[in-house]
């Protein structure tokens, strides 16, 4: 029993090592002062001194976070419906409809950006941040839904009973006893699509316009042009750490929410 557990203990590391060295070498290399990806040099900051002051990365990192906003308004305020109504109501087709939710998490990203962008064409629709938003939109509520949905299952109607029994009407026991209740769950979901949206390259690639750009395709862009180098290392640590935050955010609250 112990050479099994030291077994699966030291194949876990390896497992880890294998995920995350690349990362880790990415954000190492990125302090290079010079511009070798093999041999680490001397420590310094001026490839992260390019990326400030370099004004194509701060529009797109403004483009993403305004853009992560109105897709995680949207996504939270149409998931809390649809969660709402497959897990408290009885409807025909409520099986497919809980079958459909779950279709942009299954199928391949490709496929489905590549839908929105002849759905795009075939409608006449003009590419740019608005298809971005709804692309976004149509991936991230259903993350937002399985969450949510999750939350409610074991939701104890009980508490809104007893408020209408008290005088309340649905509006304020909506907004008084239901959203506070879920409310772990839903800054919870909220964290998950900004993320999603934050850090998507696929589907903003394919829905995009021209001149409009977020910050993974900026990433994207720089590695097109001219391969792995220092600066792209820099550009995407800086991308890393804005996530990296927001995801120890959205585990902490997970955390509150499981207690």
């Amino acid at each position: 029993m112990k050479a099994a557990g030291s077994f699966l203990k030291i194949f876990t590391v390896m497992v880890f090592l294998f995920l995350y060295s690349p990362i880790i070498a990415m954000v190492v290399f990125s302090f290079n002062e010079s511009k070798s990806l093999a041999v680490f040099t001397n420590f310094s900051l001026k490839w992260y001194e390019k990326v400030i002051t370099n004004p194509e990365v701060w529009r797109a990192l403004y483009n993403s976070f305004w853009v992560g906003a109105v897709v995680t308004i949207v996504s939270l305020i149409l998931g809390l419906m649809m969660a709402m109504a497959v897990t408290r109501y009885s409807f025909t087709g409520k099986t497919m409809l809980e079958s459909f939710i779950l279709i942009p998490i299954i199928i391949p990203e490709i496929a489905e950006a590549l839908s929105l962008m002849m759905m795009y064409v075939f409608l006449n629709i003009p590419l740019g941040p608005i298809t971005v938003i709804i692309g976004h939109i149509a991936f991230d509520i259903s993350f937002v839904t399985v969450v949510m949905r999750a939350r409610m299952v074991g939701y104890d109607k009980s508490i809104e009973e007893a408020a209408r029994t008290l005088g309340a009407n649905e509006l304020q026991t909506f907004f008084k006893i239901t959203l506070p209740t879920l409310y772990p769950a839903i800054l919870a979901a909220g964290l998950l699509a900004f993320t999603l949206s934050f850090d998507d390259l696929i589907k903003t690639l394919f829905t995009t316009g021209p001149g409009f750009k977020t910050l993974p395709l900026v990433i994207w862009s720089y590695a097109a042009r001219g391969g792995v180098s220092p600066e792209l290392n820099s550009l995407s640590s800086f991308a890393l750490s804005i996530s990296f935050l927001f995801a120890i955010f959205r585990l902490r609250t997970e955390r509150r929410m499981g207690r």
